[in-house]
Formats: structure tokens, sequence, C-alpha cells
């Protein structure tokens, strides 16, 4: 799955990483995943874009889809905060209109922002988020 993602128990974190290209579809498979696990409701929840090379531009409906099953399954299994770490402009945006779109859920229980680095990350959580993170991948070394 190109969203890596590791469960931070002592943090109460869930860290998402996406790593290559990545699709919309994969974007549900990985929230429905997460999710649906009893033992991380009510814990954070940082996804990085960082890692990605591209991203699938959602349309605006898909994006909506998303925000709605999202705010469904944080309505079932209890979510604490969401922060998208953003520093490319599109996958800002993206993020950002994910933000809007999940202000707009009815009875919405969680709090959704977006930030540019993993430092404002940290300061809006409260602690360290890079410490939850999952490990990098090694990348290949460019070919002569």
């Amino acid at each position: 799955m190109p969203i890596k993602y590791h469960i931070d128990r002592d943090r109460r974190i869930v860290f998402g990483r996406l790593v290559g290209k990545v699709t919309v579809q994969e974007m549900f498979d990985y929230s429905h995943e997460v999710w649906v696990r009893p033992e991380v409701a009510g814990f954070d929840e940082v996804v990085e874009t960082g890692g990605t090379n591209e991203i699938e531009t959602p349309t605006p409906a898909a994006l909506r889809t998303l925000a709605t099953r999202s705010a469904v399954l944080a309505a079932t299994v209890p979510r604490g905060r969401l922060v998208i770490v953003a520093r490319q402009q599109v996958q800002y945006g993206l993020g950002r209109m994910y933000e809007v779109y999940r202000g707009l859920e009815p009875g919405r229980t969680q709090e959704v922002a977006v930030f540019r680095t993993l430092a404002e990350a940290s300061a809006f959580l409260g602690t360290d988020v890079t410490a939850a993170a999952p490990p990098e991948e090694p990348r290949p070394e460019p070919a002569d």
C-alpha cells in the first residue's frame, strides 16, 4: 500500500505517510483499514504527504465522498484530531479542501488542520509527531 502507517500507542497517534504514487482509492482503503480498528479509538492522526511523488488529483466529488466516509468512521470509532502535513502547494490545497469538506459534515467529531511542516503539526498536537512516524523506506540510488 502506498500509504505506510504506524500506530504509536504511547502517544496515541496514527501516523500515515504517503509514498510513491497514491490514488483516491488507496486513500479510501487506508482510511478504512486503519479506522475500523477499535484499539485506535480516540487517537490523533497525522498524514504526511512528503514521501509521495504523485497524488491522483481527486475530483471535488471524490474528495467530498472521502470526507463523508471519514466522518462516518469517526462517528463510529471516535477519533482525535487529524493533521495533514503537505509541503507542496497542490497537496496543501487538496488538504485544505478536505478540511473544509470535513467541517461541513453534520455532527462532525474530529478537528482537521493542515500544515506545511511536522514542527507545526507537533505544536498543534502538543507532542513530537516525528517520533510516531513509520520508518522511512530507503530510496534507490540513481543509475549512472
